[in-house]
């Protein structure tokens, strides 16, 4: 098999299994351990993994952000959950920003229920779902594709978006520490963030279980949110920190939209 063959190969167990063992790669492959390790730094270097002992994951890091293949597979329910709950916050008419991310590509597809909208997105499975929808038009942002976050990213991306204005902008996020806002790759945060910049209001989407943790960069504080949307309560702590803050939090895991009071 062809080193770029291997390597594909490799992603793909990633993406199915989330990690991979050194031992058995170079089994299943018939190659030395010395050239599976070649494989991984080349693979960690394009930014793809996250070389382990013994072996590799592609999980998320505080330094890394998995594959969108890999992402898109995890908590679907609970990613469709908070996109119906987001979907309430959009209206006929309006100009609707949707980031990059697997559970953003789920809110995408449900935007054809609140058409005629305006969708602005570096998104590339939304620009697939959206593209041939009538009553939606659709700003595709140009940029370097990723194949890693599917999504266009970079200089283009940014210019573009700071031509724009949006009535409402859905940011999805892997890391809430304390009151901030985190995301590990710096052209993904860029981004979010002028995607931020450029809208009336502010929707943050995020996993319970991403509350309490970092990641390298700071894209925001939770006060510069309007709305904050979650699959089902954060621990005891977290909440606590909200509530004294002052930020409600949206469950979408509740049938009534229940927000945990300020």
């Amino acid at each position: 098999m062809k080193r770029d063959d291997r390597q594909q190969a490799i992603m793909d167990m990633l993406v199915a299994e989330g990690e991979v063992e050194l031992d058995a790669l170079s089994e299943r492959f018939g190659v030395s351990k010395m050239t599976i390790h070649r494989d991984l730094d080349d693979l960690e270097g394009a930014g793809l993994l996250r070389k382990i002992r013994g072996g590799a994951t592609i999980r998320s890091g505080t330094q890394f952000e998995s594959d969108f293949r890999f992402r898109e597979r995890q908590d679907s329910e609970a990613k469709t959950a908070m996109a119906r709950a987001a979907l309430r916050l959009v209206e006929p008419g309006m100009s609707v920003m949707i980031n990059d991310g697997s559970m953003a590509a789920i809110l995408g597809q449900m935007l054809v229920a609140r058409r005629p909208l305006t969708v602005i997105t570096n998104n590339a499975a939304v620009i697939d779902a959206l593209r041939a929808e009538a009553g939606v038009t659709l700003i595709a942002l140009g940029g370097v594709h990723s194949a890693k976050f599917n999504a266009y990213l970079g200089k283009v991306t940014e210019d573009a978006l700071a031509g724009l204005r949006a009535d409402i902008a859905f940011i999805s996020s892997p890391a809430v520490s304390g009151l901030e806002v985190f995301h590990m790759d710096d052209s993904v945060l860029r981004a979010k963030r002028a995607m931020m910049d450029r809208a009336a209001r502010r929707v943050l989407l995020v996993n319970h279980a991403r509350f309490g943790h970092a990641a390298l960069h700071r894209l925001a504080t939770l006060a510069e949110f309007d709305h904050i949307i979650t699959d089902s309560a954060p621990d005891p702590e977290t909440c606590a920190a909200l509530r004294a803050a002052g930020l409600p939090l949206t469950l979408s895991d509740d049938p009534d939209l229940q927000e945990i009071p300020a």
